[in-house]
């Protein structure tokens, strides 16, 4: 690696922590705007002017904005978010319980869809035009357009309510054996991948027809190369940069896709934790929540950013 493409890849390191450090603008901004806050929240019917001065004043919400927000910035940057005005415990224990239920839930994700993403995609490429290929291009066109929660609703509907197969609950804490393990995280799993094996797949057809286009390959195919080998040993090496590309792409989804899927299978997971501390008003571990997804997200986005420019070398200019 060149010069060059160091200093390029530095340039988008610091760009990708300059756009972190103004996600954490907005996300309290956006947090300090929403109606009511933790003190009004706890004391509900009860509360009085003086009990909300008084427990604003122990929250240290009575302090202009700026403050607590360089307060809040000062902390995280030193691995301490803050306490929960809900319950008073630590933001970072809350999430540490949380976040490797989470971390399970993207991991049996990825585990899944990438696999089955490639397979398809690259199948798709290797017969394209066909009815098979057909097929499956309007068969994900429609999966991305389903929303998760639709999906998440009719996999409830079979296989819990009318097949009576699994749970329409996933509880992360229930687990004992391997047959539980997949009793609990099949609806919630089929749910995220329903989306991700579509982007996934049509990104890596996209990839390997490209490939498959190229001068090199054609010199391959007239070389009499079976269509096998031509696709495994000339295509798909050269299509590894797009594809890793497509795949972290894909996978940044999840940190959206999480947040239903967590709601509607009351999965006690990082999502879960965020939209009960909304309706509770508390901010820091709404705001910790927020930049943790934020920052998993741009993580993955840098990653498929690294990826191109590190396969194309064109980019690296």
């Amino acid at each position: 690696m060149n010069s060059q493409s160091l200093r390029l890849i530095l340039n988008r390191l610091g760009a990708g922590l300059l756009t972190l450090a103004a996600v954490s603008v907005v996300i309290f901004t956006i947090t300090n705007l929403l109606p009511g806050d933790a003190a009004q929240a706890m004391l509900g019917q009860e509360s009085t002017p003086e009990l909300l001065a008084a427990l604003r004043e122990k929250f240290g919400l009575d302090k202009p904005a700026y403050i607590r927000y360089f307060h809040w910035l000062g902390g995280l940057l030193q691995g301490d978010p803050g306490v929960a005005l809900a319950n008073g415990l630590p933001v970072a224990e809350l999430i540490g319980s949380r976040l490797p239920n989470s971390l399970t839930l993207a991991a049996a994700t990825a585990a899944v869809s990438v696999p089955l993403a490639l397979a398809i995609g690259i199948g798709t490429a290797m017969v394209r035009g066909s009815l098979f290929d057909r097929v499956v291009n309007v068969a994900t066109v429609w999966v991305v357009s389903v929303p998760e929660f639709l999906i998440a609703t009719v996999a409830v509907l079979i296989f819990a309510v009318k097949l009576r197969w699994l749970s329409a609950l996933s509880r992360a804490d229930d687990i004992a054996t391997f047959g539980e393990f997949l009793r609990v995280y099949a609806m919630p799993v089929m749910t995220l991948c329903c989306v991700i094996v579509a982007q996934m797949a049509r990104m890596t057809r996209a990839a390997v027809i490209d490939q498959l286009n190229s001068s090199y390959v054609e010199m391959a195919r007239l070389k009499g190369v079976r269509p096998v080998r031509m696709v495994l040993i000339h295509a798909l090496p050269n299509a590894v940069g797009p594809i890793a590309n497509a795949v972290a792409l894909s996978l940044s989804y999840l940190i959206g896709g999480v947040i239903i899927v967590e709601s509607i299978f009351n999965y006690p997971g990082i999502a879960s934790l965020m939209v009960d501390s909304v309706t509770m008003r508390d901010m820091p571990v709404v705001q910790a929540c927020a930049m943790l997804f934020c920052a998993g997200y741009l993580v993955l986005l840098t990653i498929a950013d690294l990826a191109a420019i590190v396969s194309n070398p064109r980019l690296r200019k």
